[in-house]
């Protein structure tokens, strides 16, 4: 018997755009924001470091944030099937398994990347990666609950980035209080998370992810949020104080203030405001991390 007629033809190669748009650029920004926040928290100057810093903007960005992308977007395949059927792998632009291989491919080329950068740097890598499978991969898929899938991604997006832009100017560990900066800032990366939840109650709900906002209620979603992302800024500008960094613990509190202001309308009507909120008290948070950074780096 012929086999060949039951054998269907190799998926072909997808087009570069398609696998750019696989990847996501837009999501980049955040990890490359926190980056950018390490490499000014480090204090070292750049002679003699602009690879270390080129590498490690394409790492935390294109190619761990990307990587994460497409691992997610194979995971939920069938899922962007009836919600964005324009996507790459539901569409087929991105056919067979090319989309796994993507994220494979990507995966490999992050740590290849991240060991030329340095062990810590390297450590990162591993454990962004391990991050972005378990976010949605299973037997683990922590975007399912709504606890420790926003902590993942705040400590992928903010925490680690932070960590590998210090990481890779020192050519070490961070200094100690870099780190519970990083951690601070993490831990209130959770609120943000939270926040964008509030755009696919509905679908969450009919799909079993729970999310804050499902589990909890949009209201006391939105209180909780507001509080995580707030108490660890007033734990950074204690600190910060406490160090002597006088003139960024300044800044920090009144970048917080802006955020109370910005939170106060974002509680009268959660799902109408938060993306509002994302645009201005999220602006304002991450603007508080530079300003923490460059006290911590010597700049201020």
């Amino acid at each position: 018997m012929d086999r060949s007629a039951n054998m269907s033809p190799p998926a072909p190669i997808p087009h570069p755009r398609d696998v750019l748009e696989l990847l996501k650029p837009v999501t980049w920004f955040p990890p490359m924001w926190a980056f950018f926040c390490g490499v000014m928290s480090s204090g070292a100057g750049l002679d003699g470091r602009w690879w270390f810093l080129f590498g490690g903007v394409l790492l935390a960005g294109p190619m761990v944030c990307g990587t994460s992308q497409a691992v997610n977007d194979w995971f939920d395949r069938h899922v962007d099937a009836i919600n964005q059927p324009e996507r790459p792998i539901p569409s087929g632009r991105i056919a067979g398994r090319w989309g796994l291989y993507v994220a494979l491919i990507g995966s490999g080329l992050s740590l290849l990347l991240g060991l030329t950068l340095g062990f810590w740097v390297f450590v990162a890598t591993i454990v962004g990666l391990l991050c972005a499978w378990g976010y949605s991969a299973p037997p683990f898929r922590f975007k399912m609950s709504g606890w420790i899938g926003p902590a993942v991604v705040g400590l992928s997006y903010e925490g680690l980035s932070w960590f590998t832009g210090a990481s890779v100017m020192t050519g070490g560990l961070p200094d100690a209080r870099v780190l519970v900066v990083i951690l601070l800032y993490s831990l209130g990366a959770h609120g943000i998370m939270t926040l964008n939840d509030f755009k696919a109650v509905e679908g969450d709900s009919a799909m079993g992810v729970r999310s804050l906002p499902v589990t909890l209620g949009v209201a006391n979603a939105a209180r909780l949020a507001c509080a995580v992302m707030a108490v660890p800024q007033l734990i950074v500008i204690a600190l910060l104080f406490q160090w002597g960094l006088a003139f960024s613990a300044i800044a920090v509190t009144l970048l917080l203030a802006m955020q109370i202001v910005f939170m106060r309308r974002l509680l009268t009507d959660p799902n109408k405001y938060a993306p509002w909120y994302n645009a201005t008290g999220v602006s304002s948070y991450v603007f508080g991390m530079l300003a923490a950074a460059l006290g911590l780096g010597g700049w201020i």
